[in-house]
């Protein structure tokens, strides 16, 4: 259990699903995708809550908000039925609507940056896109427990929220419609606008490569991805259901990295 439990300093992988919104694929002039895919990132990316993510010297840097699923044990050829007994967590026999058991899972939230204008390059000349999304700092990242396994299915839709909201550090501009509030909502996307849910997801994966205890799986983002600049901070919050509240909150900060990347 202690590699679930520091899956950051201990998961071997990070397996990231790529489009997995079918209104984030159209903004970005891609296709909509008729099967899973995914690439991989390097755990040395991870940056816990509270951090500062480094902006690497002639990169447009973009955030892309995802909610993401600790591994809990070894999987390979899961069946999407059995899916949920792979992911990290305890189980909690409470009942939801007085109709459904739910489990308390180990879920994370997280955000994949990625250099576009890199990637656009390796898009052209077809190349993985390691580069674009491998920087240290560039999977913000945040563990949370007690995300029922119900509001992850079709069951009962629209239950998780995501939210990333882009808070500016600096004086407040009147002319932006913002001041008032200093904050813009930049991304919200719900599981169950997923094109491949959870469960379909893990079957997919487990069929090519093992995931063991403290991978991670990033599932994809919404639309309304951006660019961030330093001197911004970042709040992205996670919400069940129709609460108003945020079950919980990550804010990272923005700032120039030191050193040259060799582009």
């Amino acid at each position: 259990m202690s590699a679930v439990r520091n899956f950051v300093s201990q998961g071997r992988k990070i397996v990231a699903i790529g489009r997995n919104f079918s209104e984030h694929a159209k903004e970005l002039n891609n296709p909509v995708p008729k099967s899973p895919f995914f690439f991989l990132k390097p755990t040395s990316s991870y940056l816990v809550s509270g951090g500062n993510v480094e902006i690497p010297k002639g990169c447009d840097v973009h955030h892309e908000i995802e909610l993401c699923v600790v591994v809990g044990k070894e999987a390979r050829d899961l069946r999407a039925s059995d899916a949920f007994d792979y992911v990290a967590g305890e189980r909690l026999l409470t009942f939801c609507l007085s109709i459904f058991l739910m489990q308390a899972k180990g879920y994370a939230l997280g955000i994949d940056m990625t250099a576009r204008n890199l990637q656009a390059e390796a898009k052209k000349k077809g190349l993985p896109w390691s580069m674009a999304k491998g920087f240290d700092t560039f999977t913000p990242i945040r563990y949370v427990m007690h995300v029922p396994d119900l509001c992850l299915v079709v069951v009962i839709p629209l239950l998780i929220s995501l939210l990333l909201r882009d808070v500016y550090c600096f004086d407040i501009d009147v002319t932006s419609p913002s001041s008032l509030l200093d904050n813009v909502l930049k991304q919200q996307g719900n599981t169950s606008d997923m094109i491949f849910n959870i469960p379909t997801l893990l079957e997919f994966v487990t069929s090519i490569m093992r995931l063991e205890p403290g991978d991670l799986l990033m599932t994809g983002t919404p639309a309304g991805v951006g660019p961030i600049q330093p001197g911004q901070t970042i709040t992205a919050g996670l919400k069940v259901g129709s609460s108003e509240t945020d079950l919980m909150q990550v804010r990272f900060g923005i700032v120039e990295r030191k050193g040259e990347a060799r582009l």
